[in-house]
């Protein structure tokens, strides 16, 4: 499911390194898997010149210009909306000393920031060692990555989605064809077979910032599932189990999450949490993250958990969604 070509790698990063390496660690048999390889190969196998030729590939933040790539204009469409002309004046002005005092441009995972929170974060960071900058400039390089992956991987499900679609409008096509789509991945065979399967992971989620009345995007998201260690164990107490982390993703534009788990027909009963980065998000609102825990029963082990967050700077609900 996860073969993609040095170009596309290299859309993510901007860095040549990197995109040879993850073509090399591929394919890849999901998000996480690529995630796990793409942090290993970003942080151990690139160097500072890496990292900078992909800190160069981004316009600066509150940039303007029509050549601005697509991924990057939706990343920033939450800035540019709240940038006010003091606001973007002082960007501008800011923009000029951090470059000059660190040598590259301001890099922040931008999705569903603010202008204002953004110059918050770049006249905090200005203060910074230009080893330390080095640094944290890279992790949130990481996380624009860990993004843009998932928005890859996202365009892999839906091109084999339609081609599924087409493929069941047009059944004398695949006799013709080697290949064959099971459980909505591409495998080598000599004929059809159809197998009921899902087309989407079985638990999925979305955020919606009910304050402002839009997706709340560039939030990180994380699944995990309950280990216990022994039964009916009290939740969070230690030595009676323990999390393990199944996916993590960051919400794009809509507000959504990429795969947390792999698209599996049967989910294991157990008890399962989404936890919520919120603090980035609302830097100033009460939760600095939210965890959600939910249950999957033995006869729920074929359904869909769409378990979306309603999120405000002081309050949060959820509930199940489809």
């Amino acid at each position: 499911m996860g073969s993609f070509s040095e170009e596309s790698f290299k859309a993510c990063s901007g860095s040549e390194r990197f995109a040879r390496e993850m073509v090399a660690a591929g394919p890849f048999a999901d998000y996480q898997s690529a995630i796990v390889a793409a942090r290993e190969i970003w942080f151990n196998k690139v160097d500072v010149s890496g990292w900078l030729e992909s800190f160069a590939a981004h316009p600066e933040i509150g940039s303007t210009s029509k050549a601005i790539p697509k991924w990057s204009q939706e990343e920033q469409s939450a800035a540019l909306s709240t940038a006010t002309d003091s606001v973007f004046q002082d960007l501008v002005e800011w923009n000029k000393r951090y470059k000059e005092k660190f040598g590259f441009i301001f890099i922040i995972c931008a999705s569903g920031r603010g202008m204002p929170e953004i110059l918050h974060e770049l006249k905090k960071r200005y203060s910074n060692r230009p080893i330390i900058e080095l640094e944290v400039a890279a992790k949130e390089e990481m996380k624009i990555i860990e993004l843009r992956l998932s928005k890859l991987f996202q365009s892999k499900i839906e091109s084999t989605q339609q081609t599924i679609d087409q493929s069941d409008a047009h059944p004398s096509s695949i006799a013709a064809s080697p290949v064959g789509v099971i459980g909505g991945h591409l495998t080598s065979s000599g004929s059809r077979t159809v197998v009921p399967g899902r087309s989407r992971p079985p638990i999925t989620t979305h955020v919606l910032d009910v304050a402002q009345g839009r997706p709340g995007s560039g939030i990180e998201v994380k699944l995990e599932v309950f280990n216990p260690t022994e039964r009916n164990p009290p939740l969070n107490i230690p030595g009676y189990g323990d999390w393990v982390v199944l996916g993590s993703s960051v919400t794009d534009s809509d507000g959504r999450s990429g795969a947390l788990m792999s698209i599996v027909d049967k989910i294991p009963p157990g008890f399962y949490r989404l936890s919520f980065n919120t603090g980035n998000y609302f830097p100033s609102g009460l939760f600095p993250w939210v965890g959600i825990v939910f249950e999957v029963k033995e006869s729920q082990v074929t359904e869909h958990f769409h378990v979306p967050l309603l999120l405000s700077p002081f309050s949060f609900s959820t509930y199940r969604g489809s």
